[in-house]
């Protein structure tokens, strides 16, 4: 009923009126204009059309109410609801769901005893990852289907799932044959002899629909895409495949060196490290966290400002980041607000300092080691500033450590310190509200100490998480909490600020704009030796986007063409090797700036109340972009014509 109104999933208000009709608490007549008195409160700042949808939900409510019989015997019914067990090889993992999680998520947390805690050694409140895997709540009304005679294979559906339940998965004809029966495949495109799939975790999925969105099959003509809404309940066998897919298809090196992890189809073959986020349906942060875990998760520490990303990321007992089958995955913790970027330094310089101390111990043993061991040492040193080929060289040293025979002294002491070797990949999380605001004084702090960390702020423009209070990176013009006639100055320029600093990594990007630029930044910015600030530009459910967050991507994208946001890399490393450092990645903008801005609740709202303010403003607002363009671009040239001289 109320898909037909075009309410989507949004049944409530349907039931509400249904529930009136038959309550005889007050005149049905009566709760029929309460409702629709409210309803007109609450969303005519969004439009007649939402208006009006919620009236014919409320008549609609209250006009087709059916009667449905209850078998009198059902009042001395007795039973108990069926129980859930977790399985797995994870004992300590298994053990958490079963005893912690499951109790927990049932609303009988109080009665979990004391012991349970001290038993599992989680009184310190370090939990387990990967437990989010395992509750699966088949939340989802539509959910994906795949049409693989449709399917060129280009990966992006997954690229931008922000609950990464859609996944590519590469089979040998083994893997395929022993594969549930409802499996669908195709011949793996430049891989002969390998089949193909696109799994769906159909009750992991929240129902978005930006993979069927993003589509490039059906670009031009929906009946061609290789991705198609369909209602979960005829999904249900994919669940399965799924489960197969993740737990007994081998990964393969063959792929990788294939398609490499820094292309957009090559990512997407490398496990994510975040999977099944308590994020938002469509939600624009989840993308970027994701992809920074299948780049680096194994060997990466994030420090989460307290916000939207350290609540989808670390609501009590779930854990959505994840470990791969070696047991490595993203070390995460959440400290406050104010101080996540120095939480983040601290967790470098403490890491850093004990790869010191080991590695000190380590050339002690060299001067005694023997030609074998002295050049797996020295392949260890030679890489240790290269994340990926430091983790191949200590993985090597490691093995050929404990294989000998005296493991006491100097030997011990490595062995027992060996997670601390290989080269770490310093992560800092966060939202506006943190990176623009309450933290912007430690931010600046980490970004000035040259420390190698990177810092990857979710621009959504608004505190997010606490219900949408305007932030310094509130554009000019947006209405907001604290800001309820439009915020009336321009957003702040946190980028240009750092890239004042002449020796920070600094990139703003816009996944649905450009996917290999983001991917192209993610991968400069962990490379570079110093610290990295990336801002990403991230849709909300705060921004009241007609259209809703299925179109995430695509908003991503007409932001950029509109010039509201705009995409550059400022590396300077580029600068030591007398190169621009300099890159504005987005062309001029062709789009509609206030069109764009016409198209979200946060703008129109106040051209509907005050349309002679909002005038004002979104001129204003449009000089400001054409003015930050303008200035980009000179920034660019700049840069050139002093490189240029040297």
């Amino acid at each position: 009923m109320a898909r037909e109104i075009g309410l989507g999933n949004k049944t409530n208000t349907v039931l509400q009126s249904a529930f009136f009709s038959i309550a005889n608490i007050i005149p049905p007549e009566d709760a029929i204009t309460y409702m629709k008195k409210m309803a007109y409160k609450s969303f005519a700042k969004k439009g007649d059309d939402i208006v009006n949808m919620n009236y014919a939900a409320i008549d609609k409510g209250a006009g087709e109410v059916i009667k449905v019989d209850v078998p009198a015997s059902w009042a001395d019914c007795e039973g108990k609801l069926p129980e859930h067990k977790a399985e797995g090889d994870n004992k300590f993992l298994v053990d958490f769901v079963n005893k912690v999680q499951i109790p927990v998520n049932a609303q009988r947390g109080d009665k979990i005893p004391v012991s349970t805690f001290v038993d599992m050694n989680i009184v310190d409140g370090t939990f387990p990852q990967g437990s989010a895997a395992y509750e699966k709540r088949g939340i989802a009304v539509d959910v994906p289907e795949w049409i693989p005679e449709n399917c060129i294979e280009c990966n992006q559906c997954a690229f931008v799932c922000p609950h990464a339940v859609i996944r590519p998965v590469i089979m040998t004809a083994e893997e395929a044959a022993a594969a549930p029966a409802s499996v669908k495949t195709k011949d793996a495109m430049q891989l002969p002899g390998m089949k193909y799939t696109m799994a769906v975790s159909t009750l992991d999925c929240t129902g978005c629909g930006v993979c069927a969105n993003i589509c490039p099959a059906g670009a031009k003509d929906k009946s061609k895409s290789a991705l198609v809404m369909k209602p979960i309940e005829t999904q249900m066998d994919q669940q399965p495949v799924f489960d197969y897919a993740v737990s007994k298809v081998s990964d393969k090196p063959e792929v990788h060196e294939k398609f490499k992890e820094t292309t957009v189809k090559g990512s997407q073959f490398k496990q994510p490290l975040l999977e099944f986020s308590g994020a938002c349906a469509g939600c624009g942060e989840t993308p970027y966290a994701k992809i920074v875990t299948q780049l680096f998760g194994d060997r990466m520490y994030i420090a989460n400002a307290t916000g939207c990303s350290s609540i989808w990321a670390g609501s009590e007992p779930s854990t959505p980041y994840t470990t791969n089958k070696e047991g490595k995955g993203p070390a995460w913790a959440n400290s406050l607000f104010e101080d996540n970027a120095e939480f983040g330094y601290g967790m470098f310089l403490a890491q850093d300092t004990l790869r010191k101390r080991v590695q000190k111990k380590l050339q002690a043993v060299r001067e005694d080691a023997h030609d074998d061991a002295k050049a797996l040492i020295d392949e260890y040193f030679a890489t240790e500033n290269d994340g990926k080929a430091n983790a191949a060289a200590t993985k090597k040293l490691v093995s050929a450590l404990e294989k000998c025979p005296a493991k006491d002294g100097l030997v011990g002491e490595i062995l027992a310190a060996k997670n601390y070797l290989s080269k770490k990949s310093q992560w800092i999380f966060g939202g506006d509200g943190w990176a623009y605001d309450i933290g912007y004084g430690g931010l600046d702090h980490v970004l000035a100490s040259g420390k190698n960390v990177n810092v990857l702020v979710f621009d959504t423009e608004v505190y997010s998480n606490t219900g949408g209070q305007a932030s310094k990176a509130t554009n000019m013009g947006a209405v907001a909490q604290f800001a309820a006639g439009g915020k009336d100055v321009k957003k702040k320029d946190l980028a240009g600020i750092a890239m004042s600093y002449g020796y920070v990594y600094v990139a703003q990007i816009s996944m649905g704009a450009d996917k290999n630029q983001c991917l192209k930044a993610i991968a400069e910015a962990e490379a570079y030796d110093g610290p990295s600030l990336i801002i990403a530009y991230a849709p909300c459910i705060n921004h009241g986007i007609k259209g809703g967050l299925t179109i995430a991507q695509q908003v991503e994208k007409e932001a950029v063409e509109a010039g509201y946001w705009h995409l550059f890399r400022f590396n300077p490393a580029l600068a030591d090797e007398g190169k621009n450092p300099f890159a504005l990645d987005s062309k001029a903008p062709t789009g509609d700036y206030k069109a764009f801005m016409m198209r979200e609740v946060r703008y129109n709202s106040l051209m509907r109340a005050n349309p002679e303010r909002a005038t004002m403003l979104f001129d204003k607002a449009v000089k400001n972009a054409a003015a930050k363009y303008k200035h980009l671009v000179e920034l660019q040239n700049m840069y050139g014509d002093e490189f240029k001289n040297d």
